[in-house]
């Protein structure tokens, strides 16, 4: 089995930065590809960014590419996600997700773990 723990939210003024970590425990040999989603209110859990365990290609939500990075410390089995110049709409719970396969999905359903999310607030 794997746990998933995300950490780094809270709150930022928009235009600010914020890091999220996620550490991975247990089976951590069977997970190849690392994602990010995330949660607004009342709406579904959307993509934001995947890698994959080999750091090749990772990819991003438009809404987020140019201003987000993914990327991991395989040694220390943790996959962080740096966001700049933030925005009101980023506002959203965020959740780390993992699964054994080689390519990234942009589907939450193709991931068979999920961490318990931590909020980031940004405001106006």
């Amino acid at each position: 089995q794997v746990q998933l723990v995300e950490s780094g939210g809270g709150s930022v003024q928009a235009g600010g930065s914020m890091r999220l970590a996620c550490s991975a425990s247990g089976r951590t040999v069977s997970i190849t590809t690392m994602g990010w989603f995330r949660q607004a209110p009342g709406k579904k859990r959307d993509f934001v960014a995947v890698i994959p365990w080999s750091s090749v290609s990772p990819s991003y939500a438009d809404s987020v590419k140019g201003r987000f990075t993914i990327s991991k410390d395989n040694a220390k089995n943790i996959v962080y996600l740096q966001m700049n110049s933030l925005k009101p709409e980023d506002t959203a719970v965020y959740y780390c997700a993992g699964r054994p396969r080689p390519f990234g999905s942009t589907d939450i359903a193709d991931y068979d773990y999920l961490g318990q999310g931590t909020q980031v607030t940004v405001s106006s």
